[in-house]
């Protein structure tokens, strides 16, 4: 299937809005809108993969970030309404070839994953109404590096009728509120979060209502080191600044959904960059 290719593009270097920190990817009706977006995100975007899966990105891409308008033809925004979350995502490949002059190849290695299932004692997952499992967006980007500028900062992802995220990060960590989420959409949540591959095999098949809240590990806030809250798997040691404010996400997966993370190691399939630089001008 050919996708439709974006017509009208803007690309402009994001200014800094002082302690507050705005950063996110959407869709829009006509094309995606990114706020503040760095650039590593958008090419985990366009590929729809984890951290450890995209290889040998400058520096820069983690830093530098910039704000987007893409928008196809008119007479083509009907045909998004038929695309898929990974069919959306993937029409920003082309965007990144174009304008940032991205290349990368293929090659298979060996990384630890993460299964998603579920822990014993079952699920603790309430199932979302009928009206609320409508389409799912992409879920909201993980915060960016060094963590959120200023207190209260979110990220919401949603449309009218169809699956809602938000992500709003404290000082006690940050809180996932999903409405109508697939568990395929919970566990790339978690995959971003943790910058690893999770593979769902929790054998869950509905769309759900959940609240999650958690410390992510070296969470900044203020320019604070807000304490780790465990980088892993409950039981793994790590290096502790101050002593967390929430659990680890490990642990809030398990205490919280009643699901689990279990890591294991897997051939899989990594995107090398090739090349990759700085916007051409509008």
């Amino acid at each position: 299937m050919q996708l439709p290719a974006f017509d009208v593009v803007s690309v402009k270097t994001h200014k800094d809005e002082g302690m507050m920190m705005r950063i996110g990817i959407s869709a829009t009706p006509d094309g995606f809108q990114a706020d503040g977006a760095p650039l590593q995100m958008l090419i985990r975007q366009a590929f729809g993969l984890s951290e450890d899966r995209i290889q040998n990105e400058p520096d820069w891409t983690r830093s530098a970030r910039f704000d987007i308008n893409a928008k196809v033809a008119p007479e083509d925004a009907p045909k998004l309404k038929a695309l898929s979350m990974q069919e959306r995502s993937a029409m920003i490949l082309p965007l990144l070839e174009d304008r940032f002059g991205l290349k990368y190849h293929h090659e298979t290695r060996d990384l630890q994953v993460y299964t998603l299932v579920v822990a014993k004692g079952g699920p603790k997952l309430k199932e979302s109404a009928p009206a609320e499992s409508g389409g799912e967006q992409p879920p909201p980007p993980p915060p960016p590096p060094g963590g959120i500028g200023g207190p209260g900062g979110g990220a919401a992802r949603g449309s009218p009728g169809g699956a809602r995220t938000m992500m709003r990060m404290s000082t006690q960590g940050m809180t996932l509120d999903a409405r109508g989420a697939s568990m395929a959409s919970l566990s790339q949540i978690i995959s971003q979060q943790i910058g690893a591959t999770v593979v769902d095999k929790t054998g869950l098949t509905g769309k759900y209502d959940l609240t999650l809240s958690f410390m992510p590990d070296n969470f900044m806030l203020n320019g604070h080191m807000m304490g780790p809250g465990g980088g892993g798997p409950p039981g793994d040691s790590g290096t502790q600044t101050q002593e967390p404010v929430g659990p680890s996400l490990f642990t809030a997966v398990q205490e919280q959904l009643g699901l689990k993370l279990v890591a294991e190691k897997e051939s899989v399939d990594v995107i090398v960059i090739d090349h990759v630089e700085q916007p051409s001008a509008d």
